[in-house]
């Protein structure tokens, strides 16, 4: 008879006997940073070297011709074709089990004639499940409700404003079509001017969500749907649009894990919609790993949903990092239990109440770094990965190599995980990597930090380039370039 997992230290050491080879295949090992260490037999086969061949488990093939990458889903195809992987995965043997950031149908077939499992929900569920205006339904059905607003067509800008008018929602306006990252696929409209700006992004693009635009701050919480229930990871601040980070206005380029970001009401708040939207997601058939992003109303401290991510995301690894992660298990090693098939009871509300205490709750920050600049020129010399210190003239300098986030001390050193590297073009919102301090990179007020203006100027130091060959006249990259995590 099989046995049945009765309690976290057993799931532990479930997941250290581990004899499936189980591998994240990215761009980067970002997402999933550190899980190597809780789960036996965890490899990442990655796109980019961030680590120089110096990490243990970070396998990248050599580079081979390809067409030009228009998305995470097309690296990981690339990969998955690669001679170098097919051999590295056909050496290790075993029944190979694949996570993903980004994966479509293609990848689900080139993963099954590798004889791989892939441990998430269909890619044609999450992709139905990623369509904002499908959030807003699933949103409804749970009891969680969405700024106020209307999903419908726009064939023009008196149609809108006809729309908005019998709706109720006003004339300043923010909206959204199905699909697309933040900064990109989000515009706001006062009036007739700023419609046309974006008029051919919106016309034709079928339903879109029209919201009522409110002042309001952004926060970020992961959670996973599995059988015993919804587990839920802690509430995270975003950082948003600074142009020190960011050439993209309404750009995600960090995030803040504290236990004092948020009124106790609004953690408490935030946590309890989680877990209604994980169970109605579960409803809805999707299972395992998924993010909500909330919304909270400045003046009035009400909380929105604002969109679901049905996969890990660019704060999966705060999530897996912190306090409680290290007392318990990450979040993504109960994705990857609900994907074992392997039997195990939970008291999930005693976990989640054991989670939501502000004792198991460190602060630190996460900044990704972009190139700001409107140029592009080859990347000379780029920052590598490792261990960074801030001297007393804030000055920042590489002090040694690591791929431990958790050898950060203090609030004076860093640690730097390098996405640049010399000889590519560094273009406008080119990623140069991502920095993760102990403590806040932002204010009271949620404005960037003096700390985090000196960090991020400091990494910024070590980035140089030179200028394009005359006979180039600049790669042609797809504007805007996607984003890798």
């Amino acid at each position: 008879m099989a046995t049945v997992l009765k309690n976290i230290s057993e799931i532990r050491r479930f997941f250290h006997r581990n004899e499936d080879p189980i591998y994240f295949i990215s761009a980067t090992n970002f997402n999933l940073l550190g899980l190597d260490e809780w789960v036996k037999n965890f490899k990442y086969i990655c796109y980019i070297d961030c680590y120089g061949g110096k990490h243990p488990n970070v396998f990248c093939p050599s580079e081979q011709p390809h067409a030009e990458f228009q998305s995470i889903e097309d690296i990981n195809n690339y990969l998955l074709q690669h001679k170098e992987v097919i051999d590295f995965i056909k050496r290790r043997g075993g029944k190979p089990k694949f996570v993903f950031l980004m994966f479509d149908e293609e990848t689900e077939r080139l993963s099954k004639e590798l004889g791989a499992s892939v441990w998430f929900p269909k890619a044609k569920l999450r992709t139905s499940m990623d369509n904002k205006i499908e959030t807003v339904r699933i949103g409804n059905k749970a009891g969680v409700p969405s700024v106020p607003n209307v999903l419908a067509e726009v064939k023009s800008y008196d149609d809108l404003k006809k729309t908005c008018e019998k709706a109720g929602i006003g004339h300043d306006l923010v909206l959204q079509s199905a699909f697309g990252d933040s900064g990109h696929t989000t515009f706001f409209i006062k009036n007739e001017a700023d419609f046309r700006r974006h008029e051919s992004e919106i016309i034709g693009e079928g339903e879109i969500k029209i919201m009522k635009r409110i002042d309001c701050r952004g926060a970020a919480i992961e959670a996973c749907a599995t059988k015993e229930g919804t587990i839920v990871g802690p509430l995270m601040t975003e950082l948003v649009g600074f142009k020190e980070l960011t050439p993209y206005r309404g750009g995600w380029c960090g995030n803040e894990i504290l236990a004092t970001a948020f009124p106790p009401k609004v953690r408490d708040k935030a946590r309890e919609l989680t877990f209604k939207f994980g169970e109605q997601l579960r409803k809805e058939g999707y299972r395992g790993y998924f993010e909500l992003d909330f919304l909270i109303d400045k003046k009035t401290g009400d909380l929105w949903l604002g969109e679901l991510n049905p996969r890990i995301t660019g704060a999966s690894s705060m999530t897996n990092h912190a306090a409680f992660a290290h007392a318990d298990a990450p979040l993504f090693l109960f994705h990857l239990l609900e994907f074992s098939k392997k039997k195990f009871n939970l008291d999930v509300d005693e976990l989640n109440a054991r989670w939501a205490d502000p004792d198991n709750i460190d602060g630190w920050s996460q900044m990704v770094i972009k190139h700001t600049e409107d140029s592009v020129d080859i990347c000379t010399a780029a920052p590598e990965t490792g261990i960074y210190k801030m001297k007393e003239d804030g000055s920042v300098v590489f002090d040694r190599f690591d791929y431990h986030r958790r050898a950060v001390e203090s609030e004076n050193e860093a640690f730097f995980l390098s996405i640049l590297r010399p000889g590519e073009y560094r273009y406008e919102g080119a990623d140069i990597g991502i920095l993760v301090t102990r403590g806040r990179s932002m204010t009271k007020g949620f404005q960037l930090n003096e700390r985090a203006k000196k960090w991020i100027h400091g990494i910024k130091q070590s980035v140089d380039g030179k200028p394009l060959p005359t006979a180039q006249a600049g790669p042609e990259l797809s504007d805007p370039a996607f984003k890798i995590l």
